[in-house]
């Protein structure tokens, strides 16, 4: 069997950060609802002595930007008051700045490989060589469309997605923006950030655009 530590350090960067929201990387120490010693030095130590590097997946990982310490904070994340609400506001529109736009302005590729990326949740292992391309992992959250028998309910439905929403220019910004960095709209999110965390190319987000919102795309039959 497997130690724990080769076998966090193996998964994908977005269930890193689902499996790392805890409180020894939480906000300013003494500041979290978590119990005495959450946030003291040893607490620190032992987490992060428990991991070590192996091939791609490096200790950085357990690092969290802003975001990421945001929603591991129960307190802040969940909290209604007026200094939560005000950071939320502000995570967001940092998210939201960060998104990179499709460079030609072509907004939809093909989904023939949009489908295929949807589908692979192949990547980012320590067993992955730097570099490689990543699948989208879609379908462990989202039922892609309505022929499908087995996929993830942690996220809605794309079944009719673009038959639904139409092709307006608002759709498009939106769809990019959510797969490209899904923090913009929702701070905590359990959507990975595929863009701004470098787990999808522009050509990916491309072709996972098309599947959404070509007609002739599974998802709107």
């Amino acid at each position: 069997m497997k130690s724990l530590s080769t076998f966090a350090l193996a998964l994908p960067t977005f269930a890193l950060a689902l499996l790392y929201a805890a409180p020894a990387f939480a906000g300013s120490p003494g500041k979290t609802d978590w119990g005495a010693g959450a946030d003291d030095a040893t607490f620190h130590a032992m987490l992060k002595g428990s991991f070590h590097d192996k091939g791609i997946a490096t200790m950085a990982r357990l690092d969290q930007d802003a975001t990421q310490a945001f929603c591991s904070d129960p307190a802040r994340a969940s909290g209604a008051d007026k200094d939560s609400a005000a950071l939320r506001a502000r995570i967001e529109a940092e998210n939201l700045a960060s998104i990179k736009w499709p460079a030609d302005g072509k907004w939809l590729g093909d989904w023939t490989k949009g489908e295929a990326i949807a589908q692979n949740g192949r990547g980012l292992t320590s067993t992955d060589k730097a570099g490689a391309v990543n699948g989208g992992n879609c379908y462990n959250c989202h039922q892609i469309s309505r022929r499908e028998i087995a996929y993830g309910t942690i996220g809605p439905s794309l079944d009719n997605y673009g038959k639904t929403r139409g092709g307006s220019e608002e759709t498009l910004r939106y769809t990019w923006g959510k797969i490209y960095n899904a923090k913009a709209y929702n701070a905590c999110s359990n959507m990975p950030r595929g863009g701004h965390m470098g787990v999808l190319t522009e050509d990916q987000i491309r072709d996972l655009m098309a599947l959404l919102l070509d007609p002739q795309s599974p998802v709107n039959q």
